[in-house]
């Protein structure tokens, strides 16, 4: 399931002022007083993404952007929507936006997907190193990295052992890598991801469409949490709820 947010910005803000740890605080504040109020503090996967805001430009007054926030756990939705829904303006960064719409849906699930936010592994954790196709990182490692942490999420989400062969996608349509500037805590530093036009699957096995619903909620690689690996069905339009 997934949270439709329309924010119409009340002044001028650069687009670079509103990053991911800004989202982030905004999601975990409307998660206050909740099962979920602790989360933010929990070692392991959160289980939710988040889309970048789009369109990607600057904010100017009277101008919508939209915000996609996705999870395999309805409730997570439900308590966002339910702390949200009242609420008529937001204040993010120093930018101050009017709440134009808000409203939960569900996505049906599709054999192809495109990025909406970029996918992120590590090439090598002990060292913190992210995997780059700039540094020479080859797809072979990327759709095997990919398909490895999935798996590791579905599993400990599920309390299940799922395995299957071959890869997770069977075509693949490039489209950038970027270096996403995070700032926390006064420190600025990077993180590598890549964007994907389509990432497809021929066919979806009976047997793993659970899966395939499982990673178009909860995203594709590292910091999910941080908004980083949503992904959206390509051809599917959102039916509301």
């Amino acid at each position: 399931m997934r949270l439709v947010l329309t924010l119409e910005a009340e002044n001028f803000l650069p687009y670079s002022r509103i990053n991911k740890h800004t989202i982030q605080g905004m999601i975990y504040s409307y998660l206050q007083g909740d099962d979920f109020s602790g989360l933010h503090a929990e070692k392991g996967f959160k289980f939710f993404t988040f889309s970048d805001l789009f369109p990607s430009n600057d904010f100017h007054p009277g101008k919508e952007k939209t915000l996609l926030i996705s999870s395999p756990n309805p409730k997570f939705i439900r308590t966002i929507y339910e702390n949200l829904k009242s609420v008529q303006h937001l204040y993010l960064s120093n930018g101050s936006f009017k709440v134009s719409s808000i409203k939960k849906v569900q996505v049906p699930l599709s054999k192809e997907f495109v990025t909406g936010s970029p996918i992120v592994l590590y090439e090598d954790t002990g060292r913190n190193r992210y995997f780059s196709f700039r540094r020479g990182g080859s797809l072979e490692f990327f759709l095997d990295r990919v398909k490895e942490n999935a798996l590791k999420k579905y599993n400990a989400y599920y309390d299940d052992e799922l395995y299957f062969e071959g890869p997770i996608f069977d075509e693949v349509v490039f489209n950038k890598e970027v270096a996403v500037r995070i700032a926390r805590g006064g420190t600025e530093f990077l993180i590598i991801g890549s964007m994907w036009y389509n990432l497809r699957r021929m066919r979806i096995e009976k047997g793993l469409k659970k899966f395939f619903n499982f990673i178009k909620d909860c995203g594709l690689g590292e910091k999910n949490s941080l908004g980083f690996g949503f992904l959206n069905p390509r051809n599917n339009a959102i039916e509301g709820v």
